[in-house]
Order: structure tokens, then sequence, then C-alpha cells
């Protein structure tokens, strides 16, 4: 990843505007920005979210509140509390999240 291009900034994520997002059930609230071509998005996922697709982008994701669970195509699967995350490269095992109570995200790709 290339970072440049852009000025030193501070984000409110308040005050970024929330788009929706259906799951399968449930929906995630994205405040996203954009940095060159860096994304990067505070989420919120409502209780019994479910990803309606399985993902293959790559992204860095910090969990801050709530509990995520992420299923990988394969079968496997991982819980994230607050505090921790995951990394997935571009195109490598394909992923989707859920979560039973809800859970906030910072996810960068």
């Amino acid at each position: 990843m290339q970072l440049s291009g852009f000025p030193f900034a501070t984000t409110d994520w308040s005050a970024i505007e929330r788009t929706e997002h259906k799951g399968e059930t449930g929906t995630a609230a994205w405040r996203t920005r954009q940095f060159g071509s860096v994304r990067v998005r505070m989420v919120e996922y409502s209780p019994g979210y479910l990803a309606d697709h399985w993902c293959e982008k790559g992204h860095v994701l910090l969990c801050l509140a709530g509990e995520l669970t992420t299923e990988l195509k394969d079968g496997r699967t991982f819980v994230l509390r607050p505090g921790m995350s995951y990394q997935a490269s571009d195109g490598q095992e394909p992923h989707r999240s859920s979560t039973r109570a809800g859970a906030t995200l910072f996810i960068v790709d």
C-alpha cells in the first residue's frame, strides 16, 4: 500500500455521512473517506447482520466494539472482539462477516 498524494488531516467520524448497505440479514452503516486509492471506513453492523456475499477484497480491519465472526469460504471461522484485528489480501481467502449483537469496525482497504 502506498500512502501518498493527500495532506495531513483529521477525521471526525460522527460528521461523515452514513450510507446503509443491506446484508442477507441486517444492515451495515458505513462512514467512508477516500484518500487516493485507499478507502477508510467506520462501519457499524446491526445485530443479526450477515453479509450477502463472499468478499475477495483485501482489508485491514480493527474491531472497536461488539463481536464479529468472520467465516472463510474454506469453513474456518474467527471471532474478533474489541482490540482484535485481521488482515486479508486481495483475491485470497474469500470471507464474509456476521454478528449476533452488533459490532463497530475500522476498516482500511
